[in-house]
């Protein structure tokens, strides 16, 4: 194979569809173009037609190095002779992936690691720097059973965070909100993979009969144990495959999403308002338990996204489903004061959803202050849209009590008129339930 070059955004796969080399291109994607890594390997799935072993390899190769890569930063740092902050950034990614597969990927033998990292480093960096990835996976390799990881009683959140690769302020944050044992949990199922989970559609299918499909079709899968319509896989299956999606017989919603249309309680004949929608799991789902009959409002402030929504309704046959593009911070004045139910499930920074989504864990604590503010604006405007003795459910998919608790009981000392409802508030633990990690606080409007 020829070098290739070293703009990696111009480099065209000619020479090789390997694993390994194309789960390094797609990593450099992900942090030098800022590109979400579920976007990149969609797409490389697709245009190199990845199937099998080859699929599963490159998919876990990249989602498994981003998840760790606070882990193997702190190592390739201690076995490295120069400066970590003066490697080359496509030389740090080759070590930082070979380090992946030495410290999880145990059926990879260490020396087919360290070579073939050798080979990606001869093709894609400079001359000298083969040596050096050489010398570094090797102490690696001969250290595993003896990795120098920070002192646990002298750094405790440096600990948590090497040996779970979360950020320190994430650790400490969890640790000081819910207690040590319950953040230990919650750390150690972030990385822990999660299969799809399906959500029934009713109106064509029973979730009895979906799970006999499915099974026929040598699918390992399982009820949910709390929503009475879900269906857990229990193996990793491409969506592609899911023939049952395209047919309207399903769709993709974790049990967690399921269990908040379910406590917002919408029923035949009312008028429900979603107010930040897309992408529509839980529109659908509000005019799947309301059988199709009444009205489903999805706002959404984008018309692009909203296009999901109607093309998911249509899939499904659900036709009391109408988006409209709307800004939330401001209630639509067509719809003051007629909902019987608001659902208000706010943008908000994702920590229950990492295991899914491994990027979200290098979100900025800064970044994630400024949400409250704008969560609580736009949880008192879909307010406005509750008719007296109507339910206002409230959900983020968030681990965050300034996001979660705080924003729900400002909101209750703030806006006359409404109190909590039923349970209250609740929070999904995903160590606990097998969900997403998850927040719901529901509200009755009493005046």
């Amino acid at each position: 194979m020829a070098a290739r070059s070293a703009n990696y955004t111009v480099i065209e796969m000619a020479f090789s569809n390997s694993a390994r080399e194309l789960a390094f291109l797609s990593l450099l994607k992900c942090e030098g173009a800022q590109k979400f890594s579920n976007l990149e390997v969609d797409s490389t799935i697709r245009k190199h037609g990845l199937t099998g072993a080859e699929r599963a390899l490159y998919t876990n190769l990249v989602y498994g190095t981003i998840e760790r890569k606070i882990t193997l930063d702190y190592l390739i740092e201690k076995f490295s002779t120069v400066p970590f902050d003066d490697i080359q950034p496509k030389v740090l990614w080759i070590l930082r992936l070979g380090a992946y597969q030495l410290l999880y990927l145990d059926r990879i033998p260490a020396r087919a690691v360290c070579n073939e990292s050798v080979e990606l480093c001869k093709l894609y960096c400079n001359r000298g720097a083969t040596g050096y990835v050489n010398a570094v996976l090797r102490e690696l390799a001969r250290r595993l059973d003896e990795l120098p990881l920070p002192d646990r009683e002298k750094e405790p959140y440096k600990y948590l965070s090497v040996v779970h690769s979360c950020p320190e302020w994430l650790c400490y944050m969890w640790d000081s909100m819910y207690g040590s044992e319950k953040a230990q949990g919650m750390l150690e199922a972030m990385n822990i993979h999660p299969y799809l989970t399906l959500r029934v559609n009713n109106l064509r299918v029973s979730r009895d009969e979906l799970y006999e499909e499915i099974m026929k079709e040598g699918i390992s899968c399982t009820p949910t144990r709390l929503s009475p319509h879900g269906i857990k896989l229990n193996q990793f299956v491409p969506i592609a495959e899911l023939r049952w999606l395209s047919e309207g017989l399903c769709y993709v919603q974790d049990e967690a999403s399921q269990l908040c249309v379910a406590e917002l309680g919408p029923r035949p004949g009312e008028l429900v308002i979603d107010t930040c929608a897309c992408p529509g799991g839980k529109t659908f789902g509000c005019a799947l338990t309301m059988e199709n009959r009444g009205r489903v409002m999805a706002f959404d402030l984008h018309e692009n996204k909203l296009s999901l929504v109607r093309r998911g309704a249509k899939t499904m046959g659900l036709t009391i489903i109408e988006t409209m593009a709307h800004n939330g911070y401001s209630p639509h004045p067509d719809f003051i004061g007629k909902a019987d139910r608001v659902l208000c499930d706010v943008p908000c920074s994702g920590l229950g959803v990492i295991a899914k989504k491994p990027d979200l864990r290098f979100k900025k604590p800064e970044d994630i202050a400024r949400l409250p503010e704008l969560q609580l604006r736009l949880l008192v405007a879909s307010a406005e849209y509750v008719k007296v003795g109507g339910t206002l459910l409230y959900s983020t998919c968030t681990l965050s009590k300034a996001e979660n608790e705080g924003v729900a009981q400002r909101f209750i000392e703030t806006v006359r008129g409404f109190e909590f409802d039923g349970f209250g508030m609740r929070t999904l633990f995903p160590q606990q339930y097998g969900t997403d990690g998850f927040f719901m606080a529901k509200f009755r409007r009493v005046e």
